[in-house]
């Protein structure tokens, strides 16, 4: 991750902003006048795109996936009789977040304020921290890209 810094023409940042968009990932565009006010100080997070190619749909992203009730399953049992505190491997986060993700998927269009969505996120948060990447996207794009990618090569 990386921060860029542009001087543009004030007419020119819409322009460059959509540029920097497919280019990289990137966070929000915060923009600044220059000490002059002639020109626009862009400043925008971002990073490279990853090497597993643009957010997949819920669809393809779980098209591989065993059932919700298998990875509950899965997910309970690498926790049941391990001590407190105890540090758990990157599958076990991602694996948590893409389960509580298709949990949400599956309440979104009849919930009303069940919070599952909500949790989701929290976790899939949990997963960018463990990865150590920025929260410059929705958190749930980010855990579909990963299982995605991770599912493939199991």
């Amino acid at each position: 991750m990386f921060e860029i810094r542009i001087i543009c023409d004030p007419a020119d940042t819409d322009r460059v902003s959509a540029a920097l968009s497919e280019a990289f990932t990137v966070g929000p565009v915060r923009q600044h006048p220059t000490r002059s006010g002639q020109y626009q100080r862009l400043y925008v997070t971002a990073d490279h795109h990853t090497n597993t190619g643009p957010w997949p749909s819920s669809d393809e992203a779980y098209a591989l996936a065993p059932s919700i009730i298998s990875e509950i399953t899965w997910t309970a049992d690498q926790i049941a009789d391990k001590p407190f505190g105890t540090r758990l491997p990157r599958d076990f986060w991602l694996r948590k977040a893409a389960v509580l993700d298709r949990i949400a998927l599956q309440e979104e269009p009849h919930a009303s304020g069940s919070g599952a969505a909500d949790v989701a996120t929290e976790v899939a948060e949990r997963l960018m921290d463990l990865d150590d990447v920025a929260v410059i996207c929705d958190p749930r794009h980010y855990v579909r890209q990963q299982y995605a990618h991770w599912i493939k090569h199991q």
